[in-house]
């Protein structure tokens, strides 16, 4: 048997490619360019919105004779035990394999924003808890862990890390989101890019762009950002993620910006992303954003102009299943109205894909794991703890309630404290999809944070009841909770959200809120808390921030975590207990008003406090923000020489971190820029680099920024990206309003126009302390 070219491994890709495409027909060709959603239900209440206008009218046998391009979700749609699904998955692969006259697989996909969306599988925190980490290494740990448990059961691409950059807190998708900061969002993003991608799996960025912009924070509210806006904080995570991380696919966002949909819009997804970035990867659309077109943004009249639209703007693959590239694009191409150079050019981007996964290669066949499959093993845990552990933050300790004492009488209260799902982000496992199959077990371990604080603290006297629920209008268990407070020592309150999806939750895809006030009447169990006199120390658990201000200076402490996943309780609890030395950082903002701050800390000096409005937007907790149990110096301060550098050049800035404190801890020392002058309006501060630096007790050391001016560049009037002349100011800082140091640098020389090869990121040194 004589091996065609297109399955010889030994060939280029390209070569392998072409030779395939010159042997297909157009039918099979496209047939590469879809999914196929095998489950889904199609009555409107499941995973998506909009499942109802699915097109199920295909015969499955039939279908994949031409060739499949994607298989949707075959662990994330029902429970199925991971031994099984692997098998069925490879039995569904093999059967396409067979049926059609090339043998090619299709590639599987999955969600895995907070782990992999699998029944059974470790539920890890939520990517707002990552930012809140200040820790890519651990988050990379993670996402390698994710990625060789996906592909130990056959699938190949995820469809994470959303690299969305947060523009208003009200957002439903917030707690999807790395924060609000590009820069830190760009480097965790990155970080778990190269994690997922060291497992073999194509990580796939989203959403691609400008998702998070909505208007009025609306999921899939048009977009209002301006040109400069989307270039400066928009793209840069995407960008990051591409050229540092090498991410292989990117997801079409489903917003429209300037009234033209990201998904046709070929100035985004083929000018910018493919010639001007390089981007050779396959672009998929969105859940059923192609068909959105049609019945959504009402710029084309049918599935074929749908699809020629996304195929035109460069959409390679219709996700989760068929409907716009199916027989209508076949039609519209016989027609003449579709030229088939573009389902050539789109077929040609996914068998490339598929042949750098190993998918064309003469004699394939999927792996079929043998035995019981374990994708929540000791290893996952003992990550997810750690990551937990450090995303917790300790915004307020005033007057040192925290730790609680080994033997103290603790009233715990709360809708949060005693649900498992209080930990979980909506697009977790159990959230997404296992609550709507009650009968089934949860598959995994979720200690609540009252069990653990009762076993953290095992001589303390711990009572429990929830006062209220989280979002309904009742009061009737305020009365208890009041009473169980006044019996104790200190009273803990843990509130919060209910992850969920398209409005069953009060936060989550499509769970969007018109303030930030906390859900339901848990601000009135609050202040019934508070009212006691017994110091209340107030946990909470959510997937955005919420308006703390009615309650400044009033809590013992504020303790936030963001969802922080099934080793979340014990996370927390070892914080309460003082087991855990807090460290984590604030990656959004948490405002004083529910209302007064809807937006960001990159703000211009008219988006700040000032004397022409009586609305004050200075948050409660800025950007960056967080406690510890120890104390730290910052001593030693130096530049590294003469001030004055040119529009090209470069300074570092050192400093030693000296932990002053009796236990171990953790320090982040960021890194802002502020420019005094410029063409155009910029941020007062914005974060260009930050270290994680961990000390034991007396133990210091140095650490130094390497500053390169593009770190400063900007897009100009004319919209191009620039360096100028002037002076800057970098200020080190342990949040964006908590200075510790700062120098001025003075520019040199003419405006320098950057390009897609300047420098990203800021290098950052760790050496022995003095």
């Amino acid at each position: 048997m004589t091996t065609a070219p297109w399955q010889d491994p030994a060939l280029p890709a390209a070569a392998r490619v072409d030779d395939l495409l010159a042997r297909m027909t157009l039918e099979e060709k496209t047939a590469q360019l879809y999914g196929v959603w095998v489950g889904a239900s199609t009555d409107g209440d499941g995973v998506a919105p909009h499942q109802q206008y699915m097109n199920t009218d295909y015969d499955w046998e039939e279908l994949i004779t031409l060739g499949l391009g994607q298989l949707t979700r075959s662990f994330g749609t029902a429970p199925v035990d991971p031994a099984l699904g692997a098998q069925a998955l490879a039995r569904a692969q093999r059967r396409i394999a067979e049926a059609g006259r090339f043998g090619i697989p299709a590639i599987a996909h999955e969600e895995c924003l907070a782990g992999f969306t699998a029944w059974g599988a470790t539920a890890y925190p939520v990517p707002l808890a990552w930012g809140a980490t200040f820790d890519p290494a651990l988050v990379e740990a993670m996402a390698a862990r994710i990625g060789r448990d996906m592909r130990s059961v056959g699938v190949h691409q995820g469809l994470a890390p959303v690299v969305d950059v947060v523009r208003d807190l009200r957002w439903g998708r917030v707690e999807e989101t790395i924060g609000e900061d590009p820069y830190l969002v760009g480097t965790i993003g990155t970080a778990y890019v190269r994690g997922l991608e060291s497992a073999g799996i194509v990580a796939t960025l989203k959403h691609f762009a400008g998702y998070a912009s909505s208007a009025g924070a609306r999921n899939l509210a048009p977009v209002r950002a301006g040109s400069r806006e989307f270039a400066d904080v928009t793209l840069v995570p995407f960008e990051m993620a591409l050229r540092e991380g090498g991410a292989r696919s990117v997801m079409a966002a489903y917003t429209e910006t300037d009234g033209v949909p990201a998904s046709a819009d070929p100035g985004l997804l083929t000018d910018l992303l493919r010639e001007q970035w390089g981007f050779t990867g396959t672009v998929v659309a969105d859940y059923f954003a192609i068909d959105f077109l049609q019945t959504l943004h009402r710029v084309a009249a049918g599935p074929a102009e749908s699809g020629h639209l996304a195929l035109a703007a460069g959409i390679d693959v219709e996700l989760p299943t068929v409907k716009a590239y199916g027989n209508e694009l076949v039609a519209a191409v016989r027609a003449g109205t579709v030229p088939e150079e573009l389902v050539d050019r789109a077929a040609r981007r996914v068998l490339l894909q598929k042949c750098e996964l190993g998918l064309l290669d003469e004699g394939w066949e999927p792996e079929v794991p043998q035995g019981p499959i374990d994708l929540d093993s000791a290893e996952n845990r003992a990550v997810a703890r750690r990551l937990a552990e450090e995303s917790v933050v300790l915004l307020a300790n005033p007057d040192g309630v925290l730790p609680l004492a080994p033997d103290t009488r603790i009233a715990v209260v709360g809708p949060r404290a005693a649900d498992a799902l209080a930990m979980l982000g909506c697009y977790s496992f159990p959230s997404h999809v296992g609550i709507q199959h009650p009968e089934v077990e949860m598959g995994i371990e979720i200690p609540t944070v009252l069990e653990a604080l009762r076993g953290e603290l095992p001589d303390a006297k711990v009572t429990f009841t929830e006062g209220c629920g989280v979002s309904d209008p009742d009061t009737s268990g305020f009365e208890e909770a009041v009473a169980r407070a006044r019996e104790a020592d200190v009273c803990v309150a843990v509130l919060g959200d209910r992850s969920g999806l398209f409005g069953r939750g009060t936060s989550g895809e499509g769970c969007d809120v018109a303030d930030l006030n906390l859900p339901g009447v848990q601000g009135r169990l609050l202040d019934a808390l508070v009212g006691t006199g017994v110091p209340v120390v107030l946990v909470l658990l959510t997937g955005r921030p919420y308006a703390l201000g009615r309650w400044a200076g009033r809590l013992g402490a504020v303790v936030q975590a963001f969802f922080p996943g099934e080793e979340g309780g014990p996370a927390v609890a070892g914080v309460l207990s003082g087991r855990v030395n807090p460290s984590g950082r604030l990656p959004v903002s948490v405002p004083r008003l529910p209302g007064g701050q809807p937006w960001t800390y990159l703000q211009p000096p008219l988006g700040l406090a000032g004397e022409v409005s009586s609305l004050d937007p200075t948050p409660l907790y800025p950007f960056g923000h967080g406690r510890s149990y120890t104390t730290f110096a910052w001593e030693s301060f130096a530049g590294s020489g003469d001030p004055r550098i040119g529009t090209d050049g470069s300074y570092d800035v050192s400093l030693t971190v000296r932990n002053t404190g009796d236990r171990a801890g953790a320090e982040v020392v960021q890194l802002y820029l502020h420019d005094p002058v410029a063409s155009v309006t910029r941020p007062d501060v914005r974060l260009i680099g930050y270290q994680r630096v961990e000390l034991d007790p007396g133990e210091a050391r140095r650490v130094t920024f390497r500053f390169h001016t593009d770190l400063s560049a900007f897009t100009d009037r004319s919209g191009r990206r620039v360096v100028e002349p002037g002076e800057l100011e970098l200020r080190l800082a342990a949040s964006a309003a908590d200075v510790r140091h700062t120098i001025r640098l003075t520019l040199t020389g003419e405006v320098r126009e950057v390009g897609t090869d300047r420098r990203l990121r800021c290098e950052t040194e760790i050496s022995g302390g003095s």
